[in-house]
């Protein structure tokens, strides 16, 4: 298995990549693993890797780069000007059928336009969609979908993601029945917008576990393992959870280091604390998936450390070793969507334009 990996889109720099790139060898014994950047650069911090991840480096190749696209870079300046990028090569590599999967912390702009140009769409699909995992009680997970490529979403894109979601689920982490549901701002069937209520009425007809609405809070508590709602919605909840996780965090290492008593009491707590520390950590749920492209893409988080992009890259083995995109155009080919009846202008199935120019649909 081969995964090509852009080594310069993180916000730590190529070391955080490559030491992670490192760690996912060390886990993937039949993994080889292609780095993208200036291999200057990338071979300086391969001379720096740890001992325990030295023996590694016989699976780890470097490919040279001379450019990178930054957090900054506008999406318009990346299709035109970014053909050389660390970026641009690991799709190219991707595209050409050099490598299996590829991973980057990058500019997820940048990473979703070029992708979408290198890789195409399957079944009709006109743009990515990004998921990722939060946790929920009783150490299970959540996937949201959109986190923040469709910052607007029609009903037919929201059905799009959930069923992308449902396949994702289905043959990625092995849930028979994965239920859906479509967080609204209440579980009433008259409440959120149209495109919401609408897409609730198209789910209802699809056979999928559908379970309905839900509120912020079913997030958490495990009412669905899969929730849909549109990128600038996704986005929000997906940062501010982070946000939320690092606080409580921090809030109870300052509690418990307060004075002696409180110390002591930490003491005897740590292994409970170590395991909710674990738990909350965002970085256990790095690595979103690009669904919806005739390819395996994984975004990590631009903040991942060397252990969060590791997990970013055995996300990508999964996807892999399921055939992911194949799964996806054939399931999502044999189904047309039925409209809501009384529709204007429907016919009865609701039809995909060809995609348009990235940019006009930012």
């Amino acid at each position: 298995m081969r995964i090509a990996i852009d080594a310069m889109g993180g916000d730590l720099g190529p070391r955080a990549v490559v030491w992670g790139a490192a760690e996912a060898l060390r886990l993937h014994p039949q993994l080889d693993v292609t780095l993208f950047g200036p291999r200057e650069r990338l071979e300086a911090e391969v001379s720096r890797l740890p001992r325990r991840w030295r023996g590694m480096t016989t699976r780890l190749a470097l490919s040279h780069a001379e450019t990178t696209i930054s957090q900054a870079t506008r999406v318009s300046q990346a299709l035109r000007a970014g053909r050389g990028s660390s970026l641009a090569l690991m799709l190219d590599a991707l595209a050409a059928g050099r490598a299996d999967a590829g991973v980057s912390a990058g500019n997820t702009g940048a990473l979703m336009a070029l992708s979408r140009r290198a890789l195409g769409m399957v079944a009709g699909i006109p743009r990515p969609a990004i998921t990722t995992a939060i946790p929920t009680r009783e150490g299970g997970r959540c996937y949201m979908i959109d986190m923040g490529a469709n910052i607007e979403a029609t009903a037919e894109r929201l059905v799009d993601f959930a069923r992308m979601a449902d396949i994702m689920v289905r043959h990625v982490d092995g849930l028979a029945r994965p239920r859906i549901a479509l967080l609204n701002v209440g579980v009433e069937a008259t409440k959120g917008p149209a495109s919401v209520r609408e897409a609730d009425a198209r789910l209802r007809t699809l056979g999928l576990n559908y379970v309905g609405f839900v509120e912020g809070d079913g997030l958490f508590n495990g009412a669905a393992d899969v929730v849909v709602c549109d990128g600038f919605v996704g986005n929000i909840v997906l940062k501010s959870s982070e946000g939320l996780a690092r606080m409580l965090v921090d809030r109870f290492q300052t509690t418990f280091s307060a004075h002696w008593g409180s110390r002591l009491v930490s003491l005897l707590a740590r292994p409970a604390l170590l395991r909710v520390k674990r738990q909350l950590d965002p970085v256990r749920y790095n690595g979103a998936s690009l669904l919806g492209l005739a390819g395996i893409v994984v975004k990590s988080h631009g903040h991942a450390d060397a252990q969060g992009f590791a997990f970013a890259v055995s996300r990508a083995v999964r996807e892999v070793r399921m055939n992911l995109p194949a799964r996806l155009s054939s399931e999502l080919g044999e189904t047309a969507i039925p409209s809501v009846a009384g529709d204007p202008g429907d016919s009865g199935f609701a039809t995909r334009s060809r995609p348009d120019d990235f940019n006009s649909q930012r």
